[in-house]
């Protein structure tokens, strides 16, 4: 049940936040093998719920009224832990709460837990926590996706109505399109970054997971806004876009499309969903502009060499002398050397890449240089935009993948976000949305992203192919 429904028969008077919220609960017992949520605040929870009912009884009910939600555990929320998936932060407690969880829970909104995570949001298929893999709510054979993968198995899973990701490259879009939810980035800067643990700081965006558009804007209008703690947000108001998502698609519309030659390598239902969108685009009369993406090469490379360096700076601070996990002392053994030793491999090879682009004799040939594509790719965007008020792409170029198939080989994994790392490096808001399931059951979703601060457009352009798919 999308939390809209929910909403609806709790002021009908037909349920109650409080049997909702035990209903999670109990969902989230049983379905403990999906590993989806590393801890959850079953009494926090429940009291919140009650307050929420007493809410809708005197006829006060806020924004988010008794929408049950999680957050990814790498972002701050008092009186439960946040791991980031890592050992380094196994028994960590957070004293302050991150920007989102206040106006999640300032607007109503109940949160149930924290979900599991890709190690400090290193990953594509959710099987690098150090806490043991997500596993796929469909089929358990299969991934599902990451690094936001527990987030995402949460909505797909009913085991809350929505919840919070981080996108650094694709982590909140690709396990929505791979467990057939709505996963949405908006532009960097639209949402507060105060209380998430740093990945990579000028591609880290937070963003919703949900099962329906409409939810999606609820959450988005709820957590927007400019935070006097994060001088990276936007001097901005929080968002209206629940509002306009009724209206409908502007005219002119122009939708850019990428040639069969960009989609080369997709799986054939992947291209199969895409088409249906373009089809379902052009039957209201949009204009269909054809667009070739401009240094596609240059993504994946430039997107690793920014984040992992922006990576092996903020992990600098997990050294076993401030907080979190400190290795026992050895004699004759680093303390901080030792302790370091705990990050996983994927974190650690992060960390080595990082390190090794912005080191002394190589900053200019790979760091400096990916500064200057990464402007291209703006500039690009920026380009399009001129042009088409929207750009329709698939999420992820194929289905879930099984677990192991990708994790002997870094660069086959690492190109399961071509189509998303864009976004990223041009801070341009996007959005997965479900188009169907592949031959074998498995879910497919397409994208769309839109210029900067274009949250409005790009929500009802995703309301029109969430309905026109689902037909």
């Amino acid at each position: 049940m999308s939390y809209t429904d929910f909403r609806r028969q709790c002021q009908a008077g037909e349920t109650s936040c409080a049997e909702t919220v035990s209903s999670f609960l109990s969902r989230i017992d049983d379905n403990s093998h999906l590993h989806a949520f590393l801890s959850v605040q079953r009494d926090e929870a429940l009291r919140r719920a009650e307050e929420s009912d007493s809410r809708f009884g005197s006829g006060s009910a806020r924004q988010l009224e008794g929408m049950v939600i999680a957050l990814k555990d790498n972002m701050s929320l008092r009186g439960l832990p946040m791991t980031c998936g890592s050992k380094i932060l196994e028994h960590f407690q957070p004293v302050y709460n991150a920007t989102v969880a206040n106006r999640l829970m300032d607007a109503g909104a109940v949160i149930i837990g924290k979900t599991n995570m890709d190690e400090f949001a290193m990953g594509s298929s959710n099987e690098n926590s150090a806490f043991g893999p997500v596993q796929h709510p469909l089929n358990s054979d299969f991934v599902p996706g990451g690094s936001s993968g527990g987030s995402a198995v949460a909505v797909a899973a009913s085991l809350s109505h929505a919840s919070l990701g981080s996108d650094t490259g694709g982590s909140i879009r690709q396990p929505a399109a791979l467990c057939g939810v709505v996963g949405f980035k908006p532009t960097y800067g639209r949402i507060s970054r105060y209380g998430l643990v740093a990945f990579a700081s000028s591609l880290d965006q937070i963003g919703p997971f949900t099962t329906t558009v409409e939810d999606t804007a609820l959450v988005f209008d709820a957590i927007s806004g400019n935070d006097a703690s994060d001088a990276t947000t936007a001097p901005m108001a929080p968002a209206n876009t629940t509002a306009a998502l009724g209206n409908p698609l502007p005219q002119p519309l122009s939708i850019a499309i990428i040639s069969d030659e960009q989609l080369d390598g997709c799986h054939p239902d992947v291209i199969a969903a895409y088409r249906r969108a373009i089809e379902a685009f052009r039957s209201t009369g949009a204009s269909i502009v054809q667009h070739t993406m401009q240094h596609t090469e240059a993504y994946i490379p430039t997107y690793y060499i920014l984040a992992t360096a922006e990576a092996s700076s903020n992990l600098a601070r997990f050294d076993g002398v401030r907080y979190g996990y400190r290795a026992p002392e050895v004699e004759g053994q680093d303390m901080m050397t030792a302790t370091r030793a705990a990050f996983g491999s994927e974190v650690k090879r992060r960390i080595m890449l990082g390190t090794y682009v912005l080191s002394s004799g190589y900053y200019d040939a790979y760091y400096n240089k990916a500064l200057k594509v990464r402007r291209l790719i703006h500039d690009s965007y920026q380009e399009l935009f001129t042009r088409a008020s929207l750009l329709l792409l698939p999420t992820s170029p194929t289905p879930a993948f099984r677990r192991g198939e990708k994790t002997a080989d870094p660069i086959a994994m690492y190109l399961s976000d071509i189509y998303t790392v864009s976004a990223n490096l041009s801070g341009n808001p996007a959005i997965s949305i479900p188009a169907g399931l592949s031959a074998d059951g498995l879910p497919v979703g397409v994208q769309l992203q839109a210029d900067h601060f274009c949250e409005d457009i790009l929500l009802r352009g995703a309301a029109f192919i969430e309905q026109a798919l689902a037909q």
